[in-house]
């Protein structure tokens, strides 16, 4: 089935086609660390005027010409590298002579050379003078052995201007000294990486500059950097989208939590949707959808508890997804922000940040209440006794054309239930996957194997594009969100073996210690219970056992062993 919103596609990026850009990131060894040139970029009238950037500029049609004058790459490397199919040493040229333009270094020379170009710099500048002409006149060549391919970043939709940079890096030449060009770039310093990110409000870093900086900040001399920057890894496109929240518009990161959900609701980049959570706010995330969060963040809810508004359709019924904590203003919020009747309110389980609100919100509307009881008592909603209960595999009709099939997934509560809108692929799930946390299972209720389980069984369901998590932003790639999880539950069960195997019988306390020793101490409570849901998935696989409070491994044979270790 195909979703009804558009999605984010290459496509969108035609609407203002970027031009070819570069960036050379120059660094030096000081006393206290590395250091970084960084320039002033004079004031233009734009949001770049003022700003400390590193060396860097267009690509020029010139730039195609120099590929004879170049030592160190080729540009069948430099194809390689970039994964373009032509032009792409033309970007390293570029960075090679905006360097030269801006700040007077020229790689492949001596310093005493570089000085006695410097006259070179304006004419070049201007488009008077090329680097051929230099060629020609003095037999300069450009030695790129030292330099790499560091980045890639596109300019948000919606700029009027955008830029499609790469970025490279290099330590400064040797014995070259520095000079800002005094038109484009205005001052220039050099600074240890932390200062700068100290400084980055006062020096005005844009966006991709503090993004590079911070992903440098932890070297301790240029000779790491270049060895990391020259190692073979992968060099993901970053394309930041613009959007509004508290601190104004401004570019959100692809890391940040609202990067997926601001190009579904806004493919133009026109800066309309929003990147932080406002408690009660309501966004519209689709003709179907209104997300309305509760206002009770903290460090087990995150940014709060998302109810969710479904429905539309020509009778205009709207059903509510988990109504969240007992608040008076959320359930007012929720009614307010229905555009019709709520009729029905669904639970995703009955932990006391989702269901319940549901007394008060029927109580105000009329609604039944649909949902499953949990197997055990302890910790949930007692208030909750659905109307209508729940199994999993049930088809919900909100309206015609609003259809919510109910899935059955057990783990982070017995009762545990996601609901999949049908005709957006979009997967409403509770608490059975959170953004940028994971979920504490918390036996007995909570089961580890079931949790396992069940997050396998969608990870194989087709017709699910988006998750819309019980706490954060819309979610896109579903299924490697899934396996993630299942990957990292995994991996921390790993931990426990190991730890039982490492140091013999244990208990509880006595593992939490090892297994969770990234976790802050703070939040160890917490994590034992996790702990001991996988203590019982092993005890419940055969692969440990609990004696007088203290647990250990159960030997298996040789082959059984190589299929745990191969599954963890």
């Amino acid at each position: 089935m195909t979703p009804d919103l558009p999605l984010p596609a290459a496509a969108d990026l035609t609407a203002r086609p970027p031009r070819p850009a570069a960036t050379l990131v120059l660094l030096r060894d000081g006393a206290d660390g590395v250091q970084v040139l960084l320039l002033q970029r004079a004031e233009r009238g734009d949001h770049n005027s003022g700003a400390w950037v590193f060396p860097g500029g267009l690509v020029d049609k010139a730039d195609a010409l120099l590929h004879g004058l170049v030592d160190g790459l080729t540009p069948a490397q430099a194809a390689d590298q970039l994964k373009l199919a032509e032009g792409a040493l033309d970007y390293a040229i570029a960075a090679m002579r905006e360097c030269f333009e801006e700040c007077g270094l020229l790689f492949g020379v001596d310093a005493e050379t570089a000085a006695s170009l410097e006259p070179w710099r304006g004419p070049i500048h201007r488009g008077e003078k090329t680097l051929l002409d230099l060629h020609r006149e003095t037999g300069v060549r450009l030695d790129l052995r030292e330099v790499a391919y560091l980045s890639h970043w596109l300019t948000p939709l919606g700029r009027a201007k955008r830029f499609d940079t790469r970025f490279f890096i290099a330590a400064a030449p040797h014995g070259q000294v520095a000079r800002h060009d005094g038109t484009e770039m205005t001052a220039h310093r050099w600074m240890r990486i932390p200062d700068a990110l100290a400084e980055g409000d006062a020096l005005k870093l844009m966006g991709p500059t503090r993004a590079t900086l911070m992903s440098l900040a932890h070297f301790k001399t240029v000779a790491e950097v270049m060895a990391w920057a020259r190692s073979p890894r992968e060099v993901p496109r970053i394309f930041p989208r613009i959007g509004e929240g508290a601190q104004g518009q401004r570019p959100v990161m692809p890391d940040e939590h609202a990067w997926a959900e601001l190009g579904r609701l806004d493919p133009q980049g026109l800066g309309t949707a929003w990147y932080d959570i406002v408690a009660d706010r309501a966004v519209r995330l689709s003709p179907r959808i209104i997300r309305v969060t509760a206002g009770n963040a903290s460090v087990m809810t995150g940014p709060g508890t998302n109810s969710y508004l479904v429905g539309g359709g020509p009778r205009n019924e709207w059903s509510v997804i988990d109504p969240g904590p007992v608040d008076e203003a959320h359930v007012q919020a929720l009614v307010a922000a229905a555009p019709g009747p709520i009729t029905r309110i669904l639970v995703t389980h009955t932990h006391s940040d989702h269901s319940p609100a549901c007394v008060a919100l029927k109580a105000a509307t009329g609604a039944i209440t649909l949902g499953r009881i949990a197997d055990f008592a302890d910790r949930q909603d007692k208030t909750f006794v659905p109307d209508q209960p729940l199994q999993g595999d049930e088809r919900i009709v909100i309206d015609d054309g609003t259809t919510l099939r109910v899935i059955h997934t057990p783990g982070h509560a017995s009762n545990h239930l996601c609901y999949l809108l049908e005709e957006e692929n979009t997967l409403f799930t509770g608490d059975h996957v959170m953004q940028s946390s994971t979920v504490v299972i918390n036996p007995p209720d909570g089961d580890m194997a079931a949790y396992v389980a069940s997050l396998r069984s969608l990870a194989q369901m087709d017709g699910i594009d988006w998750l819309a998590p019980g706490h954060g932003f819309l979610m896109e790639q579903p299924r490697r969100a899934f396996e993630w999880i299942v990957r990292h539950r995994l991996q921390r069960e790993a931990k426990v073996l190991e730890a039982l195997q490492a140091g013999g019988p244990a208990d509880a306390d006595q593992l939490l210690a090892q297994v969770y020793d990234d976790v802050t101490p703070r939040l160890h409570a917490i994590a034992m219970r996790s702990l001991l849901a996988h203590l019982y998935k092993l005890r419940g696989e055969g692969r440990a056992v609990e004696e007088n409070g203290r647990w250990r491994v159960i030997a298996t044979g040789p082959q059984e062993a190589a299929v745990s270790r191969a599954s963890a």
